[in-house]
């Protein structure tokens, strides 16, 4: 039993230390962000300036943005999954593809609460929040953006090849680029050292040779490549398009240098994202020479992606890396970010005005369009996403056919079970 003095000594280092706690500041709730690096100087200056803004309204918070180019943020993510350490925020692509490997790995948070919280799903355009349900284990990850891909098109290289308007089928496409052939001038443009660039090319002559139940078949794996006609005739107009219609030698140049031929007037069209627009203004140049169609693949669906955030399952504050992502899904925040990440923001609150014609084209295809079809490598697990990049290089260098390139996916596709 302890005697007065004892207790009177015991209270004094209770009260002591009691006080230097009190006396030793709050620890900040750092967060760390790992994203891309991106080709658009103003996004990456945009996402700065979020950062900062959220730590002036949160005092005491401090956010650390980590960026790096597409190939070592991959390579960083497979390392966080596998370690105890990781970021707390993370930027990957939605669909059970890229951002399905992370969710599988465990990488991922189940956001369902913060949902909840925030009521994140009253404020977030449809189309981009449906990405966050095709995981299995609840909502993983919020939109960044949500993107579309359609054809830019250089408007004096149209009017030299004799086409006087955009295609509006396949049918009318070929048109145009056989006219375009015949004036000496490449139809497209793609970096074929990027294996996701050329892809979009196969994606989109997927989607107008099989139509959008078949091809969503077909990328989901349900369909065999091999026994549906239309996966064989899809690598055949592949390869017709890379020999007779693109800028060669595209296979040794990468998406970089294809949209610096581009816009030299090299080629007359690149199958690229909204980002786009931001990309050529920002470079200086003249937008009214270009215009923008959907590629034709007479399936009504529009071609496109959505970025997300997810937040880790390795970060020590997860409560502020959602309050972090709720303030960037504010519309407040959209609002002013409207034109720098995107020509249309994830936010359903957004108002548009002062548009550019090209952001304008786009507003209009967002608005027409109520279906998408995704790229491939955010359909196929991470592995198919592979060799389905290997068949479509080998096909476009000459080097395989294309019933053996169906025949080749399909191998691998049933290796898998």
């Amino acid at each position: 039993m302890l005697t007065l003095s004892a207790k009177l000594k015991t209270a004094s280092i209770v009260a002591i230390a009691m006080a230097s706690f009190a006396a030793t500041p709050v620890l900040a709730e750092d967060i760390t962000l790992w994203t891309l690096n991106f080709d658009n100087n103003a996004a990456n200056g945009a996402l700065k300036k979020v950062a900062t803004d959220f730590e002036a309204a949160n005092p005491g918070t401090h956010v650390e943005i980590v960026q790096r180019a597409v190939d070592e943020h991959k390579t960083a993510l497979r390392v966080a999954a596998g370690s105890d350490k990781g970021p707390d925020i993370y930027f990957s692509w939605a669909g059970l593809g890229l951002g399905g490997e992370y969710v599988k790995a465990g990488l991922s948070l189940p956001l369902d609460k913060y949902y909840t919280e925030y009521k994140w799903t009253d404020e977030l355009l449809p189309s981009a929040a449906a990405f966050a349900d095709l995981y299995p284990g609840g909502k993983h990850g919020v939109p960044f953006t949500f993107k579309g891909e359609a054809v830019y098109y250089n408007k004096k290289l149209f009017e030299q090849a004799g086409i006087k308007e955009e295609p509006k089928t396949y049918e009318e496409l070929l048109a145009a680029a056989d006219k375009l052939k015949a004036a000496g001038i490449p139809a497209f443009t793609f970096g074929g050292t990027v294996n996701w660039h050329v892809m979009r090319l196969m994606d989109v002559i997927l989607e107008t040779k099989c139509g959008a139940e078949k091809h969503d078949a077909l990328k989901a794996m349900t369909l065999d490549w091999t026994k549906e006609p239309c996966a064989t005739d899809g690598f055949a107009e592949f390869a017709k398009w890379t020999k007779d219609y693109t800028l060669q030698p595209f296979m040794g140049i990468d998406n970089k240098q294809s949209y610096s031929l581009f816009t030299a007037g090299r080629a007359a069209m690149m199958l690229e994202g909204d980002w786009l627009v931001s990309q050529l203004n920002g470079s200086g140049a003249n937008l009214d020479d270009y215009g923008i169609f959907p590629f034709p693949t007479n399936t009504e669906r529009l071609y496109g992606f959505a970025e997300y955030n997810y937040i880790s399952t390795k970060s020590k504050n997860p409560d502020t890396a959602a309050k972090f992502l709720d303030y960037f899904l504010s519309t407040k925040v959209q609002q002013d970010l409207l034109g720098q990440l995107s020509s249309t923001s994830v936010n359903k609150n957004v108002q548009y005005a002062n548009q550019k014609p090209l952001e304008a084209e786009w507003l209009g295809i967002f608005q027409k369009y109520g279906k998408v079809y995704m790229n491939g490598d955010q359909a196929f697990p991470l592995d198919v996403t592979t060799e389905y990049f290997r068949v479509i290089n080998d096909v476009a260098s000459g080097n395989t056919e294309p019933a053996e390139a169906a025949k080749q996916l399909q191998t691998f596709i049933a290796s898998r079970t």
